[in-house]
């Protein structure tokens, strides 16, 4: 037991941890301030469950499974709990997760369907209210009125932890349910639960993105057993219940454990989960949790995560800033998710086991949203994990033979605009994480952007209107869905290919890739100052010009037939991804002085950017639910905008910059569970704050450099990957005193908007004198 515990302390601290243990000591109290409700409100699609940086298993409770609402499985406003489920994605747009669901109820009728959030007494649901639910950094709490049990949850890497305290009863249960999940099941899915003795419960399921296995053991015996499945009604019970059965199979099938109960008696129980089969998942439990201590593992979550959150110290603000901050690191260290087992093992992109050597190997990247912001600060936040990161895209690729997209487990596709797994590789490597195979992933990333994959890879894994792109410079609106995204968000990656041909000595693809990473301004119109949708024969989309708006159908491809600068649009007509002309207009964030060129001049350029921010936040219809988070037609709840506020820095405004990055973080982050303005994207919003209350951003991931804002706290310490500490000092710092009047780094005279990342994590401070009013003069240096 000792050797078992020696190896479960050993393996939290080189996964989770990587700072020393006296950290822990210095500051015991972050964690007091992380609120997991926050987001849980208003479509932030958050989850307030137990859970461990870079964990495997999320065990939360869900409230709801159908629909765009129920991404996370919980939403604030329910008024019941269906039960406590152990897959959960953070604040990601898709109805995913919600495997293997626990409910411990009480009563003589075993329901075996959940009931709905309005009419919980029709099925095993429990009503709930929020004065008897709490939740913090690696633990949740909830009473379930129906059945006056207290719930409890925490967690190890791999091993979610349950604890109920039940009444006096004859009657009490615990139900797994295996139909259980969030959003709608495939024909396919399937189930199979085995009860192998009066402690243990094992099985597996098929949700789509693969099969996750689980192994469930209880501190009690079971007084009775059985198995049900909710798609079969017996003739004489009318429920499709089989008392001391051991094994069923099915798409909606579940067990039962039956116990007696003495008043404020406790039964654990031990869920661990795998993706690599039963046998897996039992190390997982043996490893992590051999005991069955529930307070010990408790506070042992709550010292990783305030290890975690001591990375970063702030000095000033309020109660309410500082919940908001550092809920948002935890949000940002949380969502980048380990898929192997104890043993490294993992299942892998080729439908085979795998085993990660000498790294943490991680299965889902939403890389269209994290690139922007959430991998940029794991680099100064977490850099022991960055090498894992781009070690896990090459296995991928390596097992897949292609370089993937925005992928979770190992449903691969191009879903979303845009190939952003090269500027997290390269975005890590040109900030020195070198520790693997460069040669082999640049050789993937550029295959990708110029090439069709071979079979058996479909050539749907190809970068959408390749074709066109090759041919013709961009992507034409009357041949490809989101075509000026397409074309912009392309053109950004081949920069970042560049970048890393060059500091690999590839000079004839450095030119070429270069060259390629101007072709946003072939779809540059320079009559409207828009980035526009180009036809296939080289003209522009015709204008709406007053017209009622069409959508014109060409075999399998439609498009709306005008060009309207205010018109998000739906799939699979719209131009642009999530967004209008005026939100895409902006993304060069690689070519901020090319774009600036294109409008002219500086002054023309922030006086777009000016109409940006202060014009109506109306779009044309139809109304599209991502428009959230708006200050006019900057719309912070969706990535495209993440950078905007700080391009006023490139066109000598930097000013501006300030007032808007301070504007963003006031209006649009609040304390409480509808805290965050829109979907949090796998820690996307969490991690832009973080940035901005730091006082930089980066705005181009693969450039090496964070643009200076307005930082939030009289006084923010990083600790950095060199045991050094950068530490910004804004003085005199206020909700009014926004503007940096002048500033000095390590003692020395700084008059530029930027500061290099070799420069953070070498150590040192920036002191920033802050003012009520613009200094027009500061940061005109370069």
């Amino acid at each position: 037991m000792k050797k078992l515990k020696s190896l479960f302390l050993f393996s939290i601290i080189s996964l989770l941890s990587g700072i020393p243990a006296i950290l822990s000591a210095q500051t015991e109290n972050n964690a007091d301030y992380v609120n997991p409700f926050i987001g849980s409100d208003f479509f932030g699609h958050t989850f307030p469950g137990a859970s461990l940086p870079n964990a495997l298993i999320h065990v939360s409770p869900d409230t709801g499974t159908e629909g765009w609402t129920h991404c996370a499985g919980y939403i604030y406003s329910a008024r019941s709990i269906m039960g406590f489920s152990h897959t959960h994605w953070s604040g990601v747009g898709m109805v995913d997760g919600g495997d293997i669901l626990l409910m411990p109820v009480v009563g003589n009728k075993l329901q075996i369907i959940p009931g709905t959030d309005k009419n919980p007494d029709e099925g095993y649901r429990s009503r709930f209210s929020h004065d008897k639910e709490s939740a913090s950094p690696g633990y949740y709490s909830v009473y379930l009125e129906d059945y006056h049990i207290n719930a409890e949850l925490t967690t190890t890497p791999r091993v979610a932890f349950h604890r109920y305290t039940f009444p006096e009863a004859s009657n009490a249960k615990i139900i797994i349910d295996l139909g259980h999940q969030i959003g709608k099941k495939d024909e396919n899915d399937k189930a199979e639960v085995r009860i192998i003795n009066d402690r243990r419960i094992e099985g597996e399921k098929i949700d789509g993105p693969g099969k996750v296995f689980f192994v469930a053991e209880f501190s009690k015996p079971f007084l009775y057993y059985g198995t049900f499945d909710a798609d079969y009604a017996t003739p004489e019970s009318g429920a499709g219940v089989f008392a001391y059965k051991n094994a069923e199979a099915g798409r909606n099938i579940g067990a039962f454990a039956s116990f007696n109960t003495k008043e404020k008696e406790q039964v654990l129980v031990k869920v661990a989960i795998s993706y690599t089969g039963i046998e897996g998942a039992r190390k997982n439990m043996e490893s992590e949790l051999p005991h069955w201590d529930f307070e010990r593992v408790k506070n042992e979550a709550r010292t990783i995560w305030n290890n975690e959150l001591s990375r970063i110290q702030i000095e000033g603000g309020t109660k309410a800033q500082k919940e908001i901050f550092y809920t948002a690191l935890y949000r940002s260290l949380l969502a980048q998710y380990i898929s192997q087992d104890v043993d490294g093992k993992y299942f892998g992109a080729d439908g085979k086991i795998q085993e990660a050597k000498d790294f943490n190997f991680y299965g889902s990247f939403s890389c269209w949203d994290t690139y922007r912001t959430q991998h940029p600060l794991l680099t100064l936040v977490a850099p022991e994990h960055v090498n894992d990161y781009i070690k896990s895209i090459i296995a991928k690729t390596k097992q897949y033979g292609w370089l993937p997209g925005q992928h979770f487990q190992n449903v691969f596709g191009e879903g979303m605009v845009g190939d952003h797994l090269v500027p997290v590789v390269v975005d890590a490597y040109r900030k020195g994480f070198r520790d693997y195979d460069v040669d082999f992933i640049y050789n993937a990333m550029r295959a990708k952007a110029t090439e069709f994959p071979q079979p058996p890879v479909s050539v749907d894994a190809a970068r959408s209107g390749l074709q066109y792109t090759n041919e013709l410079g961009y992507v034409p609106a009357n041949r490809v869905t989101e075509s000026v995204p397409k074309t912009l968000e392309f053109a950004y990656d081949d920069w970042c290919i560049a970048q890393l041909s060059k500091e690999l000595g590839k000079d004839d693809d450095y030119n070429l890739l270069l060259q390629r990473a101007e072709n946003y301004k072939n779809v540059w119109d320079k009559e409207t100052t828009f980035m526009r949708p180009r036809m296939a024969d080289g003209s522009w989309l015709e204008s709406l010009n007053g017209r009622e708006q069409e959508i014109v159908n060409e075999g399998e491809h439609s498009y709306y037939r005008y060009f309207d600068p205010l018109l998000v649009g739906r799939r699979p007509s719209r131009h642009y991804t999530e967004s209008n002309a005026w939100q895409y207009v902006w993304s060069v964030q690689h070519d901020v002085p090319g774009l600036i060129n294109l409008f002219g001049s500086a002054s023309k350029f922030s006086e777009k950017l000016d109409t940006f921010f202060e014009m109506s936040p109306l779009i044309s219809p139809p109304k599209y639910v991502g428009v959230v988070g708006t200050i006019g037609q900057y719309v912070h709840g969706n990535q495209p905008s993440h950078h905007v506020a700080y391009l006023y820095n490139f066109a000598g405004q930097p000013w501006k910059t300030q007032f808007r990055a301070r504007q963003i973080m006031t209006q649009l982050y609040r304390p409480g569970p509808g805290g965050l303005c829109g979907n949090e994207d796998m820690g996307s919003l969490s991690s832009w704050y973080v940035l901005s209350a730091m006082g930089i951003y980066s705005v181009a991931p693969g450039n090496p450099v964070y643009s200076i804002g307005s930082p939030l706290f009289e006084k923010l310490t990083l600790k950095t990957e060199k045991g050094e500490s950068f530490t910004v000092v804004a003085r005199n710092n206020s909700a009014e005193n926004i503007y940096i009047q002048k500033a000095r780094f390590n003692g020395q005279p700084f008059n530029r908007t930027w500061i290099s990342h070799d420069e953070i994590v070498a150590g040192g401070v920036l002191e920033l004198e802050m003012g009520p009013k613009p200094n027009k003069k500061w940061g005109r240096g370069k």
